[in-house]
């Protein structure tokens, strides 16, 4: 998932596959997200063209006020030809700057939760990108994405994060949009570790800081340092299957 160029670890592209490997043995291909924009972009206007997806040009306090009132916000209610267009000038250069367009996901506006309500499905950022340069400057968001690659890859079944509950109501409004069978989705609770907070973002700062050797620095509860420490494969295996599936924290 590499679709924020701000916030990417270059060596996670090789360590990803590498600790996959290690962890089950018949890992034979992985699927970088960066290499599939052409795909997303093809869905995105599907969406588009089911008026089922918007460009918005509002700013986001503005947007905010109004959909907090269940109110539509002006570029709600464009024909499918102006977003087509709009959708134009997001991908060009030229075109709309960082932060001033977003592709939304045109919901319930009477959704009791207002988080759900025409969500963000891409952005714009033109930072450059460790491994695709300056080729996009529109990068889709989780729920597209992710969405995307659970269809093209026949997913029929997914294993998330509790806290991702409303992602996945939102990416089966777009499935069902879309006309694909949602995934049976279970949802897991948080492993706690005394004492070690299990942040990638904090934990990539603290090593810039020195303050760990890197990820493999056996204070940490990562695969890299835990294989390090001699943890052998089956153990995780065995843990996952001994804790089950429960959205109970541990």
């Amino acid at each position: 998932e590499d679709t924020n160029p701000e916030n990417i670890d270059k060596e996670a592209y090789e360590m990803i596959p590498e600790e996959s490997n290690w962890l089950f043995g018949n890992v034979f291909e992985v699927i970088i997200q960066s290499d599939r924009i052409n795909l997303y972009y093809k869905y995105a206007e599907e969406l588009i063209k089911k008026s089922a997806a918007y460009i918005c040009t509002c700013e986001s306090e503005k947007f905010k006020e109004l959909i907090t009132k269940s109110k539509a916000c002006p570029c709600r209610n464009f024909s499918v030809k102006e977003n087509l267009e709009r959708w134009a000038k997001m991908l060009d250069k030229k075109g709309y700057k960082d932060e001033e367009a977003v592709l939304r996901f045109k919901s319930d506006l009477k959704d009791p939760n207002p988080a759900m309500r025409d969500f963000p499905l891409a952005r714009i950022n033109s930072t450059k990108h460790p491994r695709a340069g300056n080729k996009f400057r529109v990068w889709p968001l989780m729920n597209l994405s992710v969405t995307i690659d659970d269809i093209e890859t026949g997913v029929t079944h997914v294993i998330r994060a509790k806290e991702h509950r409303d992602n996945a109501k939102r990416q089966e409004m777009m499935m069902k949009v879309l006309g694909k069978k949602s995934p049976v989705t279970h949802f897991l609770g948080r492993y706690n570790f005394t004492d070690l907070e299990i942040s990638c973002s904090k934990t990539k700062a603290k090593i810039k800081e020195g303050l760990f050797s890197g990820w493999d620095d056996i204070r940490l509860p990562f695969i890299a340092a835990l294989r390090k420490r001699g943890f052998k494969p089956g153990a995780f295996e065995n843990m996952a299957l001994q804790r089950g599936i429960s959205e109970v924290d541990k």
